[in-house]
């Protein structure tokens, strides 16, 4: 029956209606918004005529944009009235209502043009955005002008110069800058979003739940910061356990990172890193649940700087290029024996931009059991030089604790080798 009923309605009736329910939506939201008295530019009547008029010029221009564009001109113009008219009376005037006019306007002139999902889609957001008002405004009254940059950031890394990179490969080292500059977005990826939950959580999820999101984010960090942290609050078993989940998650990073970029690594390593990270994780958990003397709660995160820094990414790129490049000639002139040298060495530092170099060169000038072992060794590696951090900057039994705990770890994170 209801079919049979729309089939008496021409096609332009049923635009008119859709035109009619999305503005008088619009509308409703704007009357309710009239209070002590003093009305605000349009609402259930205003809105809805405002749609019809965006619709009729549609109609009435055909291919023409020129008379569209100029009934938009007019309504701005009634707008920018409206808004004249209640900044003589208040201070606190706002345009939202002017701006959602020309919205609803649009709206009109894109359901003659049978855009309906993108007019409907547009209406739905805006009634989001305006019913929204206390909780935005109080996000941004909240949120730091530096996170607003790092987002900036991230946007500028992942949706401005990833798609202009270009995507083949260059010299005889195959370096491919496409590839390249994916890496680097991955892992910015995967720290900020480490940094935001930290963020989020802070001051919540004490010192352990600290370690896991640092963990995600760099676990060298956070086992220096940790490991200072012991050096004021002397409570070995929960810095130290905490210390040895954050290696954990480092295991499960890049067993996320190392899945994204190489199949064949993935094969040989992701197994093997999720059970050593989910070990270390447990492990740290249960270590750091016996009784210590203070038990106050602390932020781990404390004294973390934002990851998205620019110069951070664009030196990560500089050395991920350089370990392609030293990877290649480790290859070439000293065999595996100068890439698992390589690899030690690596380990001293930050391992990610070694062990992303090795799912670029994996299969291609690098042998994949020789890129798998290489990268077992810049893990162990590295966490026996975030023990020795530890020792180094915290008392005396968390230093020693968390030294035993890291070198079990890198012995444990060797032992895949006899497989790969």
């Amino acid at each position: 029956m209801f079919k049979d009923l729309l089939s008496f309605i021409p096609p332009e009736g049923l635009k008119i209606l859709l035109v009619l329910l999305l503005s008088f939506l619009v509308g409703l939201d704007r009357e309710e918004r009239s209070v002590e008295g003093h009305r605000v530019f349009g609402g259930v009547r205003t809105f809805p005529i405002i749609g019809l008029l965006g619709y009729a010029l549609a109609l009435l221009s055909g291919e023409q944009v020129l008379p569209v564009v100029l009934g938009f001109a007019v309504v701005g113009g009634f707008g920018m009235v409206s808004y004249w008219h209640k900044r003589s009376r208040t201070e606190e005037a706002g345009t939202t209502t002017e701006v959602s006019a020309l919205a609803i306007y649009l709206v009109g002139a894109l359901v003659f043009k049978g855009q309906f999902w993108i007019a409907t889609t547009l209406v739905v957001i805006q009634l989001f955005l305006l019913e929204l008002k206390t909780g935005l405004e109080g996000m941004a009254r909240s949120l730091a002008p530096m996170e607003v940059i790092a987002f900036t950031k991230f946007l500028l890394l992942t949706a401005v110069i990833l798609p202009v990179v270009p995507n083949r490969e260059f010299t005889i080292f195959q370096i491919n800058p496409f590839k390249t500059w994916l890496v680097v977005v991955a892992v910015s990826a995967v720290s900020y979003g480490s940094y935001l939950l930290q963020k989020m959580s802070k001051g919540q999820g004490g010192v352990f739940f600290s370690a896991l999101l640092g963990g995600a984010y760099s676990s060298t960090v956070t086992t220096v910061v940790l490991a200072k942290l012991g050096a004021r609050e002397h409570r070995p078993h929960a810095i130290s356990g905490s210390i040895l989940s954050a290696s954990g998650m480092m295991y499960l990073r890049l067993a996320a990172l190392v899945s994204l970029f190489s199949r064949p690594l993935m094969l040989k390593l992701g197994p093997a890193f999720c059970v050593l990270g989910l070990a270390a994780i447990l492990g740290g958990w249960l270590w750091s649940r016996r009784q210590d003397e203070e038990v106050a709660q602390a932020d781990a995160a404390e004294g973390e700087k934002n990851p998205l820094e620019l110069k951070s990414a664009f030196l990560f790129a500089l050395i991920f290029l350089a370990m392609l490049v030293a990877t290649h000639l480790a290859v070439t002139y000293l065999g595996k024996g100068g890439v698992y040298s390589l690899a030690a060495i690596m380990g001293l530092s930050d391992v990610d931009p070694f062990i992303m170099g090795m799912t670029q060169t994996a299969a291609n000038s690098t042998p994949v059991h020789v890129a798998a072992m290489a990268v077992l060794i810049a893990a162990s590696s590295n966490n026996l030089i975030k023990g020795i951090y530890a020792r180094s900057f915290s008392d005396a039994r968390t230093g020693r604790w968390s030294l035993v705990l890291l070198t079990l770890l890198a012995l444990l994170g060797l032992i895949p080798a006899l497989w790969v």
